[in-house]
């Protein structure tokens, strides 16, 4: 069954119930498998639970170090004031990380060239951005990047977007990553003329770890 949420909150507050509830005890997690879902209003991308105190100032900063292209953790503590103890743990040597999705969706111009597909022809089925890169899977000692793809695609008249991740923290990742991903769904729409449809994620494995789990 596919389920539909209006926005990223009530999906948010759905899978929490669903783990809490229904999931499988996974390594130090209680996950659900093979999720699928669709936020029809995907602007709609702040998260109102007052357990998670979700910050909206932070998920921007995320927002903007991802549209610098730099996967240096610095650059995201000049735009945001600090560097998250999270990205502390998983930059390399040289302080970057692999999951700042603007690097990569900045690398051999993939962001540019989904544009320009979808501006060439807006049936097109190539509107897509890699993120896992089996190439660079040596560099995924510290940090493997949790989403596969991102893909585009015109329907009905507006620009729907389809997130594809291998591994997805409700409680962090989920929050920020919508947030994200929301922004860059607008950003293509508005390059390419369409309206922003909608946004569909899928997640093989949507967790959330014991130690949040002890605190709800």
């Amino acid at each position: 069954m596919m389920w539909i949420f209006n926005n990223a909150d009530s999906a948010f507050d759905y899978y929490k119930s669903q783990i809490l509830n229904k999931g499988i005890d996974f390594d130090n997690t209680k996950a659900l498998f093979n999720v699928g879902f669709t936020i029809e209003n995907p602007m709609d991308n702040h998260i109102d639970c007052e357990q998670r105190n979700w910050k909206h100032d932070y998920a921007e900063a995320e927002w903007q170090w991802y549209l610098t292209g730099d996967p240096h953790i610095q650059r995201l503590g000049k735009i945001y004031g600090k560097i998250p103890e999270i990205w502390k743990r998983m930059a390399n040597e040289w302080g970057s990380v692999n999951s700042n999705y603007g690097w990569q969706w900045e690398r051999n111009g993939q962001l540019d060239k989904v544009i320009k597909l979808l501006n060439d022809n807006p049936k097109t089925r190539q509107a897509a951005i890699s993120i896992y890169d089996a190439k660079e899977i040596k560099s995924y000692k510290y940090d493997t990047p949790c989403t596969y793809a991102v893909q585009f695609t015109i329907v009905r008249g507006k620009l729907d977007m389809c997130v594809t991740m291998r591994s997805n923290d409700l409680w962090y990742g989920f929050c920020n990553d919508q947030y994200c991903f929301s922004k860059l769904q607008k950003l293509v729409a508005d390059e390419v003329g369409w309206p922003v449809g909608t946004y569909f994620h899928f997640a093989h494995n949507l967790h959330l770890y014991n130690n949040i789990i002890e605190k709800l």
